[in-house]
């Protein structure tokens, strides 16, 4: 390797000779930067629909999809690019205008979005363009067109510039260090025990005795989605683990560090990372002390993610709970439904009977009281019987769109008579999924109804029902802004567990159930102020897009 110090990177070029190079080699012209103001009215309508389709569109794809930290990212960018697409109609098209430019090319490097997806973005919003200049601009459409075309092209090759002088700058960063420490350190190692370490399907990383990072495999950097050289020379707790767990962790690293023990090992902590899109990974980790050198690895720590693992435990626990539970109830539903249909003929036989004979107001009110209670226990057994017995699905291509606005109507009259603002954020293209409609259809409002009633006692509040496509999922969520769960980790999914006073307990776990059933998974993310139920179901084959095409299992 060549051990000369690596050359700064070139610097994009923002001086104002080079901006009037560029608008003269593309030809654009004051005509064209008129043309493109008098577009822009006609497109500002626009804008917001074409941001939202384009990350739509990103969420069919994983490696676009996947750099994003969640919805409040995408939200903030989707809002950057309706202010990228104004500041490109109204320009000026000067000297500080392409620094802003050259700044987008900078954050793309930053959040890791490989460079292709700059050439099909500026694709997808050239189309959408070009489409609104057709249908607006009436005899100058043509002009326009050419305009738009020299403005996006010029946005692109200044956008590409500042990407590669920023990641030639990061690539000369990784080399700089991997010269400085990381061959000094690999070489003391890398003859023995590379290829086991490399390929192992476990996390392995090398401590040093300030517990800074100075080793990290090639499924570590998977399982983070971080480079080595993003994290060498970092203290393991601030680079990997989630903020909550650094004081734990920090200080069972330092008591492994100071032992000078070469026996000294700890096995099966149960922990997590977190990852570059700052999601949580469950990883439980053995420590071994290794002695050596101060400035060489003396702590091993490795790894096994074990996220699905214990995913697929708690469904199996909560299976077995509900298989328990469904047959008891089976049993009581069956004992209980006979007696009480017999009390209610007679309960009815005797208040009419009671009418009959004049009897007092009183006598006939504790007459109506026992016979709705019965109709309430009724109702109970009834449920018991739709949990103990669910009915095989029935599944039949459906929008979920469709499904979303249904359930919305149906809870919108009790939204408003409890003060709750009620509210869909649906995706601009269908969505069709493999669905038993009336059970998904049953989920949706049983969450909306939670929801609401959450929000009854503060006096009003606002819930919001949204769907996300992902890579291999869609997502539903049912959002309200209350006073959230009394505890997180409340077992809301358990038969028979409720926080309402009259509650049955089997609401949610009849939901559960449900979900489950069609392959999916259901989780709350609840805290003062925010609680969110999500709901994620898979693409699958038999699932139809928009167009018709027949989807598959996504794997």
């Amino acid at each position: 390797m060549d051990r000369k110090a690596a050359s700064p990177p070139p610097r994009a070029q923002t001086d104002e000779s080079l901006v009037q190079e560029l608008l003269r080699y593309v030809r654009f012209s004051e005509e064209d930067a008129r043309l493109l103001r008098a577009l822009r009215p006609l497109a500002a309508p626009h804008f917001e629909r074409i941001a939202t389709a384009f990350y739509d569109r990103i969420r069919e794809h994983g490696d676009a999809h996947d750099v994003f930290t969640g919805e409040a990212q995408i939200k903030r960018l989707q809002g950057s690019m309706v202010r990228w697409m104004d500041r490109l109609c109204t320009g000026p098209h000067d000297e500080a205008y392409f620094k802003k430019t050259l700044e987008i090319g900078r954050i793309h490097v930053q959040i890791g979005l490989p460079q292709r997806y700059m050439f099909t973005a500026m694709a997808l919003i050239r189309v959408a363009l070009l489409r609104v200049a057709d249908d607006t601009m009436g005899d100058d459409a043509r002009a326009c067109r050419e305009a738009l075309d020299r403005a996006l092209d010029l946005e692109l090759a200044v956008m590409l510039e500042s990407y590669r002088d920023h990641f030639l700058a990061r690539t000369q960063q990784r080399e700089r260090l991997e010269r400085a420490e990381v061959d000094l350190a690999l070489r003391r190692t890398e003859h023995r025990y590379v290829s086991a370490v490399e390929l192992a399907r476990v996390l392995v990383v090398g401590l040093d005795r300030e517990a800074k990072i100075r080793l990290f495999n090639r499924e570590a950097e998977r399982v983070t989605g971080l480079g080595r050289e993003e994290v060498f020379g970092a203290r393991f707790h601030e680079a990997l683990l989630p903020e909550a767990l650094h004081e734990e962790q920090a200080g069972l690293l330092q008591t492994l560090l100071d032992s000078h023990d070469g026996r000294a090992s700890l096995d099966d902590v149960e922990s997590a990372v977190r990852t570059r899109a700052g999601k949580i990974r469950d990883v439980r980790w053995h420590f071994a002390y290794a002695p050596g050198d101060d400035d060489d690895i003396v702590l091993f720590a490795v790894g096994r993610d074990t996220t699905d693992e214990n995913a697929l435990a708690v469904r199996l626990r909560q299976n077995e709970k509900l298989a328990a539970v469904g047959t008891l109830a089976a049993g009581l539903a069956h004992e209980i439904r006979n007696p009480l249909n017999g009390a209610q003929l007679h309960v009815t036989f005797l208040e009419r009977g009671l009418r009959k004979s004049g009897a007092d107001g009183e006598q006939l009110e504790a007459v109506h009281i026992v016979g709705e209670e019965i109709k309430r226990l009724g109702k109970l057994v009834s449920e018991f019987l739709d949990f103990a017995r669910p009915k095989p699905l029935e599944l039949r291509p459906t929008p979920v769109r469709a499904v979303c606005e249904r359930a919305g109507k149906l809870a919108e009259a009790r939204a408003l008579q409890t003060g709750v603002t009620l509210t869909l954020e649906l995706p601009t293209s269908e969505l069709v999924l493999d669905l038993d409609t009336p059970k998904i259809q049953q989920v949706l409002l049983n969450l909306l109804q939670n929801a609401i009633e959450a929000l009854e006692p503060t006096g009003g509040g606002t819930v919001t029902l949204r769907a996300r496509r992902r890579p291999r999922d869609v997502v539903i969520e049912v959002e309200d802004d209350g006073p959230g769960l009394a505890s997180p980790d409340a077992p809301i999914f358990d038969p028979f567990f409720s926080t309402k006073p009259e509650g049955t307990g089997l609401g949610l776990a009849i939901v559960h159930r449900i979900v489950t059933d069609h392959g999916g998974t259901i989780d709350v993310d609840s805290h003062p102020g925010r609680t969110i139920f999500r709901v994620s179901l898979p693409v699958r084959l038999g699932a139809h897009d928009a167009e018709g095409n027949a989807g598959k299992v996504l794997p």
